[in-house]
């Protein structure tokens, strides 16, 4: 059997244990193996398996990754997102929509000391969901809103999708943390807007009730300082990267010496108890993404052997065909990926083949990304593997049917394709903040 054919065969192979439901480091891991064996021999293997589970993880610069994952748990123990919440209900009152405007908000704060939509949509899955019931809100409509604000934190930094990125890749995670914060932002408000158009048009599915009245000075005070450690916290590690002060692991420490330390004063973190759990999470969660992290590297380096992905992007090159052409291929392979697997393992196995492609028909590295998380956040609230919805459905009680979040995302994915086509016509949008960063 050639070299191309038996890469053929186990990228199948890979999508097939993937949709069997076999965890995604395994995959990557078991497919790399066979297929380095039958292209060349067990030693060789072994010894190239060995050799990248040390690489792949020795080096300081991928400290990043642990230290942020602690930084977003110390934040979801220290209570931030309720405070962030809370605070945003107090500043804008009785806007139509108001506790679902809130939830976008604050979940676009709260991502911004935790890089997980997971752990965002879950977290405002038991916050903001019975909140939204006891006003009388309706159901699809406030699941709706929680999941896809809960994406939110796969574009705003510290993202640990964009951590993942740059170890794919070698694009330097502090410009990427920088390239999502305008894309971020554009986002938020265009769930809000979303919510806005559809709670006035329909004030039955957001009702507020009669005896909530406009908040004056004194409640918008108070919302404020609701909110201040976090924008403290935030301020501190994305301002310190902006300005050139950290480096981007140095950013991830202070973070979460931070938000160990706020997390202290306020009490929660006082307790050996939630300590403990707040850093049994954070190991768990890095060893997983480490673990994935070895698999999808092992698995790119087989694909190197074959040379598929080379032959690949010379015949794209060659072939003439415009780059938009091109453009408009890897979204739609990313979309019906997204459909069937997460997109860490989407990401992990098209990166090799098309980063390579990009970058050769000139287009910005650092934007290209930043189109990758917008695909990653639709892909995160779309059927059947959309993470999100599953996690907020597990969040928010047994009364909770996934299949009612996916009910009512719909509106939400329809602004982000607006938004992602807006991303696609105006790369400055994501672009020209990391060129103004400080060195």
């Amino acid at each position: 059997m050639d070299f191309t054919t038996v890469g053929i065969c186990a990228i199948g192979a890979l999508l097939l244990l993937l949709f069997i439901g076999l965890p995604l480091a395994l995959s990557f891991i078991i497919t790399g193996f066979v297929g380095i064996f039958l292209l060349l021999n067990t030693h060789v293997a072994t010894a190239l398996l060995g050799e990248t589970a040390y690489s792949a993880i020795a080096s300081p610069t991928f400290t990043v990754l642990p230290l942020f994952v602690l930084m977003g748990s110390f934040a979801a123990s220290s209570g931030f997102a309720e405070q962030a919440y809370r605070g945003i209900h107090k500043l804008i009152g009785t806007v139509p929509g108001s506790l679902a405007v809130a939830t976008a908000f604050a979940s676009a704060a709260f991502s911004t000391v935790c890089g997980s939509s997971l752990a965002t949509a879950s977290v405002f899955g038991r916050i903001a969901y019975p909140e939204m019931r006891r006003y009388g809100y309706e159901k699809k409509f406030s699941l709706g809103s929680i999941a896809c604000s809960g994406s939110l934190a796969a574009m705003i930094p510290p993202s640990g999708m964009f951590i993942l990125f740059s170890i794919f890749t070698d694009v330097p995670v502090g410009k990427l943390f920088m390239a999502g914060v305008l894309p971020g932002i554009l986002t938020a408000v265009a769930y809000v807007v979303v919510i806005f158009v559809k709670a006035k048009r329909n004030p039955e599915i957001a009702p507020t009730p009669k005896y909530e009245k406009k908040p004056d000075v004194k409640t918008r005070m108070t919302g404020f300082i609701d909110l201040w450690q976090l924008m403290v916290l935030a301020g501190v590690v994305l301002g310190g990267m902006y300005s050139g002060l950290f480096t981007a692991t140095e950013a991830g420490a202070v973070g979460a010496f931070g938000a160990l330390l706020m997390g202290a004063i306020r009490g929660p973190l006082r307790s050996i108890k939630t300590m403990r759990e707040s850093l049994r999470e954070s190991a768990g969660v890095t060893t997983t993404l480490f673990f994935i992290i070895i698999g999808a590297l092992f698995f790119s380096r087989f694909l190197g052997l074959t040379r598929i992905p080379l032959d690949i992007s010379h015949y794209l090159v060659a072939s003439g065909m415009p780059g938009w052409v091109i453009m408009a291929l890897v979204l739609v392979i990313w979309f019906l990926m997204g459909m069937i697997i997460v997109p860490a393992a989407a990401f992990a196995l098209t990166l090799p083949i098309i980063f390579p492609i990009i970058t050769q028909l000139g287009y910005n590295p650092i934007w290209f990304c930043i189109i990758a998380m917008k695909m990653a956040e639709i892909a995160g609230v779309t059927p059947p593997v959309g993470l999100n919805a599953f996690a907020l459905g597990s969040a928010a009680g047994k009364e909770v049917k996934v299949s009612e979040v996916f009910a009512g995302v719909w509106p939400f994915v329809a602004s982000d394709l607006v938004v992602l086509a807006i991303l696609l016509a105006f790369p400055t949008i994501s672009t020209w903040l990391p060129t103004t960063m400080f060195h």
